[in-house]
């Protein structure tokens, strides 16, 4: 391909589809992550190239890979979104600055959302959007200032902070009877693609495990449900099961409960590093989950 150099900046539109495509390594994902077809990522991407005289990507048979010009290229467009965010922000003001707040969505529902009160007391100014999700992404969700995530472990260049590891054990409805050597016959319930599950929990006891049928949710909030209509035995941990056993719609059948493997993590993105409302969402969270800790003691 021929390429003559511009010196005049590129669309800002070319820019973001050169961005996302970097971060996917995926015309594809890209095209769904920006609402475009793959077709049009992929000739904004040929439009900027042909801008800036260098080719940016190599098209492998199955996957993109930057050149040393792409390489080179995407810190700065990066940097550059981050200073028109900040420049943004600062120029609308703290009235019309709304914190951008993603979150696993069992975390949301079960541990977040009945402390939030507590966050609006202490932080009336502050705004909060709040998004869930259902899997993480290898960065940081599109958008997002501060990220509560549910990992194994983060990617090594998030700015990740270690909010709480949990334990794990099975709960059931008040009044469920479903005596330990008979546990593997009744309905079990957990949640799909986990480290943390049933045969894990049985092998760090040394019980006999026939291979028993599990019915996987996308969300312990599914689960937790079922087991609380008295539908069968969920795997719960501490932080999510803590309103069901404080209410008293769940409850503990056995006292035996394992370390969990995942653990719930607090991201923030670089933008936001540095504003008054993510310091003090994160302090905040980080107070509470504190206390939280205190007591289960």
């Amino acid at each position: 391909m021929d390429y003559t150099v511009n010196s005049a900046l590129p669309p800002l539109n070319w820019l973001r589809a050169f961005e996302a495509s970097a971060r996917h390594l995926s015309f594809t994902d890209a095209a769904a992550e920006l609402n475009m077809t793959q077709s049009a990522v992929s000739q904004q991407i040929k439009s900027l190239e042909g801008h800036l005289g260098r080719q940016l990507f190599h098209r492998r048979p199955r996957a993109l890979e930057l050149t040393q010009s792409g390489l080179t290229f995407l810190p700065v467009v990066r940097e550059a979104f981050r200073t028109l965010t900040r420049g943004t922000r600062a120029m609308l003001g703290p009235d019309r600055n709304v914190l951008q707040v993603q979150s696993n969505i069992s975390f949301a529902i079960q541990w977040f959302a009945p402390r939030l009160p507590r966050f609006h007391a202490r932080h009336p100014d502050v705004r909060l959007s709040i998004r869930t999700e259902l899997w993480e992404a290898r960065d940081m969700a599109e958008g997002a200032d501060v990220e509560i995530r549910y990992s194994l472990r983060p990617a090594t260049h998030l700015n990740a902070h270690l909010l709480k590891r949990d334990h794990y054990y099975p709960v059931a409805a008040p009044g469920y009877d479903v005596p330990l050597d008979q546990l593997s016959s009744h309905p079990l319930f957990d949640c799909a693609g986990l480290m943390c599950n049933w045969p894990s929990w049985a092998e760090d006891q040394s019980l006999t495990w026939p291979n028993p049928y599990v019915t996987y949710c996308t969300t312990y909030s599914i689960s937790l449900a079922i087991a609380a209509a008295g539908g069968g035995v969920a795997l719960a941990h501490d932080t999510i099961a803590s309103e069901y056993l404080k209410q008293g719609t769940l409850v503990r059948p056995f006292e035996h409960r394992v370390p969990m493997e995942e653990a719930y993590y607090l991201l923030m993105s670089p933008q936001a590093a540095d504003t008054p409302s993510a310091q003090a969402f994160s302090n905040w969270l980080i107070e509470e989950i504190a206390a939280f800790e205190g007591s289960l003691d």
